[in-house]
């Protein structure tokens, strides 16, 4: 589970690459899921977007999966 750490301005999570709880980014990106679509421009998706701070390995999720 994440927590808010009091020594650094990001969040504490666990980085499967890692192993271990290590300090990330995370950031909330609008990407297009199907930009072949007649509709592009309506297929947009919030994505919670996780990057380790240690190993620099980028994670994301669609928001509405979470």
């Amino acid at each position: 589970m994440a927590s808010k750490t009091p020594r650094t301005d990001g969040r504490t999570e666990h980085c499967e690459h890692c192993g271990r709880e290590t300090v990330h980014d995370v950031r909330v990106e609008v990407r297009t899921e199907n930009e072949q679509a007649e509709y592009a421009a309506n297929s947009r998706e919030p994505y919670r977007v996780v990057t380790c701070r240690e190993c620099g390995r980028e994670t994301s999720q669609r928001m509405n999966d979470a």
